[in-house]
């Protein structure tokens, strides 16, 4: 069985489009549909055909391309089953705890409630990948529009707990001003340090920040350290809860102006 192909790109202005293809079957998935103009044209460059649409939460910058792109090539649309009346038509509703297929591989349903009551990440074991959509971004996670700091906090715990070297794909570029809310309550973390010198030189160049995994944002993503202790310190709530200082470094990140 041949590697999955990924190809990264960028859509509207700072989403990213993912395209996830089998060499051997040909199947291919775009995860979220952020333009459809954007994603067919990726798909005419590489010669490929889609057959899947994975959405995973209702956002229009997620959704806005699926009738088009299920206008144009048929694909079967994949989405969280407590969305769909936002979404739309789902050929396939899934929820958490559910397996489905593509391309021979299992993916594995993720809830992830929290930037959408309804989140969903689609995990494939099998290739060491996570497509999380809103929940989790490098150095970073989605707002909360939809959920309580407790559901977020869950969502990114059940994220952290999935293998290390796990790939993770995101839904937006948002890595460099990320890096530097990380650094305002994290700055003696030496591994953060580090990473914002490539996430720098790789923006200086317009160059794309993604993918990441699980172990690198474990070490340097602040929302994802809201239990170290220098953490806790750097906030003044050494004694509280993990969930009541991850709600307060999400608060201060909406009000952050790096």
């Amino acid at each position: 069985m041949a590697k999955l192909v990924i190809q990264q790109f960028i859509c509207r202005t700072d989403n990213f489009g993912v395209l996830v293809h089998d060499p051997d079957t040909g199947a291919t998935a775009t995860i979220d549909a952020p333009d459809e103009a954007a994603v067919s044209t990726e798909l005419a460059r590489l010669g490929w055909r889609l057959t899947d649409i994975l959405i995973t939460h209702h956002h229009y910058d997620h959704v806005e391309g699926v009738p088009g792109l299920k206008a144009i090539y048929d694909a079967r649309i994949v989405g969280p089953t407590s969305e769909a009346d936002k979404i739309g038509p789902l050929d396939l509703a899934v929820a958490g705890g559910d397996i489905f297929s593509f391309a021979g591989r299992d993916i594995e349903v993720i809830n992830v409630p929290g930037h959408t009551a309804g989140h969903i990440a689609f995990h494939m074991p099998s290739e060491q990948l996570a497509f999380v959509g809103d929940t989790l971004f490098a150095l970073g996670c989605g707002r909360i529009l939809e959920g309580t700091p407790r559901q977020m906090w869950a969502s990114l715990e059940a994220l952290a707990a999935l293998p290390g070297d796990t790939v993770v794909y995101c839904g937006h570029e948002y890595t460099l001003s990320n890096g530097r809310f990380a650094l305002s309550v994290d700055g003696d973390n030496q591994a953060l340090v580090e990473r914002m010198k490539t996430v720098e030189a790789l923006r200086t160049e317009d160059r794309m920040t993604l993918p990441t995994t699980i172990a690198e944002e474990i070490a340097t993503n602040p929302f994802l350290r809201a239990s170290a202790r220098t953490v806790k310190e750097k906030l003044g709530m050494a004694g509280a809860g993990d969930v009541d200082v991850f709600a307060r470094l999400r608060q201060m990140k909406n009000d952050f102006k790096g």
